[in-house]
């Protein structure tokens, strides 16, 4: 007599159905202490199923904070643009706590993870750089060239000041993480030039002074 076969029925968007699995592994039960195996059991997949897609817990970690990004960049308000660019970067880092918010106790056990190993401290700064180039693009700041550099550079080490904050704010509001960004961005503005962006008029000085 054949066995009889039952097939399951897969989630339309597999990534992200590993991804919320994944998060919800590290919210519970740390990210240093879950595998793979664990995470496919999570989402009813084989363990093939999940390397198909992740090869490595820290490739879910990239994807997590890709589609961070795509949230806060498809967050974007129309009439920001007439903001002067320091609440313009206000209201884009904002949108990313924002985004952070529900996934708070993951994005707590995979920092805690990363400060232990080393490599996966050096995979979180490449992704820091690149989001944070990402989100003064969004604010309309420019993040390339030698000003570029130090924007980005600026804005990590702002992040990650304001995060320390955000992780012990349970306030509905996130008063305390607004009050810290706001500092932050004000020391920055005049340290780090953050909020100073090149426009026509500067670029027609720089070219009178050459011609000069």
């Amino acid at each position: 007599m054949a066995k009889k076969t039952t097939s399951r029925k897969k989630p339309q968007d597999l990534p992200g159905h590993i991804m919320a699995r994944a998060l919800e592994l590290a919210a519970l039960q740390g990210w240093r202490h879950t595998t793979l195996g664990d995470i496919a059991a999570a989402a009813d997949l084989t363990l093939g199923e999940v390397l198909a897609i992740y090869r490595s817990k820290a490739s879910i970690v990239s994807a997590f904070a890709r589609a961070t990004d795509a949230e806060v960049l498809a967050g974007g308000d129309a009439d920001l643009a007439e903001q002067p660019p320091r609440d313009r970067l206000f209201d884009v880092m904002m949108r990313r706590f924002d985004a952070l918010g529900p996934h708070k106790d993951a994005v707590r056990s995979m920092i805690g993870a990363a400060l232990g190993d080393p490599v996966s401290a050096l995979c979180g700064a490449i992704l820091l750089r690149r989001s944070m180039a990402l989100m003064l693009e969004a604010a309309q700041i420019g993040a390339s060239g030698m000003a570029g550099i130090v924007r980005i550079k600026g804005l990590a080490a702002i992040y990650l000041a304001v995060m320390r904050v955000w992780l012990n704010d349970d306030s509905e509001d996130m008063a305390a993480t607004m009050a810290a960004l706001d500092k932050r961005l004000g020391q920055a503005e005049s340290l780090l030039a953050l909020c100073r962006l090149p426009g026509r008029r500067n670029a027609e000085t720089d070219a009178a002074g050459e011609a000069a």
